[in-house]
């Protein structure tokens, strides 16, 4: 039998150098997949620095916010770089940012003109008697439009999902998210702290809050929408 001790003594015992690196590499890449977004997304965080009321101007900030579809993309690429033990940064987000720009910008829009149609039509029934009624709907609508484009944006983003085409991946990804409801719920709501983090502190929120909250949705969306990127041309 071990010394009593032994067990604490193991407990107490250094971490080996191989942790450390695998801590610093990750805070380092937390970092630095940071200060690409707020570079990539400059204008956008400029504006709302500037604009006090961002809300009253919602147009003009949902056409800037394209600008976040393909740095999501560059993010996205150094999330799965590290998750494979490499500490790169730069190369793996101008790779993804460059190889989905056209596809994340598409999802986005689309999304973006989804989620206005039903806020539009929430204000507008929102009027009538039995406006509160249908509330639950629309919540659940413009959530599950959300859950659907993020994961589309994770699917192209995949260094194996050079070829996936967001239209045909439409319908297995809400039947994914819909059916994975309990994670899908979760990352709706990561994805609305983040969201509310930028809003509130524009330049904080992006430097320290951001890559940490994505990667978590990210990771998540990831396991909803597995069996997709083990085939991402279907």
């Amino acid at each position: 039998m071990s010394a009593p001790g032994g067990g604490v003594r193991a407990l107490l015992r250094p971490a080996g150098q191989a942790t450390y690196e695998r801590v610093f590499g990750t805070v380092y890449v937390a970092l630095m997949t940071n200060v690409l977004l707020a570079v990539a997304c400059a204008p956008l965080l400029v504006a709302l620095a500037l604009v006090r009321d961002p809300l009253a101007s919602w147009p003009f900030f949902a056409v800037l916010s394209a600008l976040c579809a393909p740095a999501l993309g560059g993010a996205f690429r150094c999330f799965a770089a590290l998750g494979e033990g490499s500490a790169v940064v730069l190369r793996p987000f101008w790779d993804g940012y460059r190889d989905t720009a056209r596809r994340a910008l598409a999802v986005w829009a689309a999304a973006g003109v989804a989620v206005t149609v039903l806020a539009l039509d929430a204000v507008v029934v929102a009027r009538t008697a039995w406006g509160p009624a249908l509330a639950p709907f629309f919540v659940t609508a413009g959530a599950l439009v959300l859950a659907v484009a993020f994961a589309l944006l994770v699917l192209v983003a995949e260094p194996a999902g050079e070829r996936a085409r967001p239209p045909a991946l439409v319908r297995p990804c809400l039947y994914l998210v819909a059916r994975r409801w309990w994670l899908t719920a979760p990352v709706v709501g990561v994805l609305a702290l983040a969201v509310a983090a930028v809003l509130v502190k524009p330049v904080v929120g992006v430097l320290l809050a951001l890559s940490p909250l994505l990667y978590l949705a990210w990771a998540t969306t990831r396991f909803v929408v597995a069996p997709l990127a083990a085939s991402p041309g279907q």
